[in-house]
């Protein structure tokens, strides 16, 4: 089996290429990224039992898939991500987001190639105790461009679920290392400050608010499962290792670095609701994600041992 990862350079894919080898079904695998973000170190040193084969292309251009054939499944990660940066990038970020995976889809039908969309459960606002898949229409309150976006292209799979094989999964905030790991997401954000000795800047509003992270561990493990057991439903699953407040996380944080310096500060995105995402969905389809988050975070701050 083949495998194309879009976005293969970012701090998902590059994790996901760096282990494709323990995915035993896959024999191949294509990646793609524009490197915008000039992070080529995400390449070095590939495993060469991986079988990697490297493409610098745009995805967002009409023909930027149109010679690769015989592909079985695509993990669809190229986007731009960041949430908060979304507001001043707005019209950038719907071009390429939507674009992109509209070319994605174009491929996935003509080829019949099974594809894993990943969405974000920052499309979530309800105020109550826990959020599933299945809440009412008027809870989905994304709070950023970055998160409508995700709300679209949701939309956009289910115009064409008879046409292509596809699942949807929105994400918890990542955590963990990778050769592609940025750091505009909460645990990587934070993680650097600390070791910088800089101020930890925390949304006013957000410090008891719960959110859902994901290690990295658990999303490979995801794709891992939905690979190996052909798990393509053309539906939505929340996919979460736990919900923890940004104080849980500082706790955690700070119990390997001892002296952390917080300052709460104003954010267009402060007006979120504090919510629990449910992981039964998933979880009843028979994938346990039980990663914890203080070993990512213990893995970024050893990386930034020597700062």
């Amino acid at each position: 089996m083949n495998l194309l990862i879009t976005g293969s350079c970012g701090h998902i894919g590059s994790y996901v290429a760096e282990n494709i080898h323990r995915i035993k079904k896959i024999k191949k695998t294509i990646l793609i990224d524009n490197v915008k973000t000039n992070n080529f170190f995400s390449l070095f040193n590939s495993k060469k039992q991986n079988n990697l084969k490297f493409y610098l292309r745009n995805l967002d251009e009409k023909d930027s898939l149109k010679n690769f054939k015989n592909i079985n499944y695509v993990i669809h990660c190229a986007s731009m991500t960041n949430a908060e940066n979304s507001f001043s990038q707005k019209k950038e970020m719907y071009k390429n987001n939507i674009k992109c995976l509209e070319n994605v889809i174009k491929f996935c039908i003509k080829n019949k190639s099974k594809l894993i969309h990943i969405s974000s459960a920052s499309v979530y606002g309800k105020q109550a105790k826990i959020v599933d898949e299945n809440c009412e229409k008027k809870y989905l309150k994304a709070q950023s461009p970055y998160a409508q976006i995700k709300l679209i292209e949701e939309n956009m799979l289910k115009k064409v679920s008879k046409k292509i094989k596809f699942n949807t999964y929105r994400f918890g905030t990542i955590a963990g290392v990778s050769k592609g790991m940025r750091f505009h997401t909460a645990v990587n954000k934070f993680c650097l400050n600390a070791a910088l000795n800089e101020n930890i800047n925390v949304y006013k509003t957000a410090m008891n608010q719960y959110r859902p992270y994901l290690s990295l561990r658990d999303a490979f493990k995801l794709f891992k499962f939905s690979i190996e057991r052909d798990f393509f439903k053309n539906d939505i699953y929340n996919i979460l290792s736990g919900n923890f407040t940004v104080n849980d996380i500082l706790k955690k944080i700070k119990k390997r670095k001892k002296k952390l310096k917080i300052k709460l500060v104003d954010s267009k995105i402060m007006n979120q609701l504090s919510y629990h995402v449910s992981k039964e969905k998933i979880k009843k389809a028979g994938l346990n994600l039980e990663n914890k988050i203080d070993k990512d975070i213990e893995d970024t701050l050893k990386l930034l041992g020597n700062i």
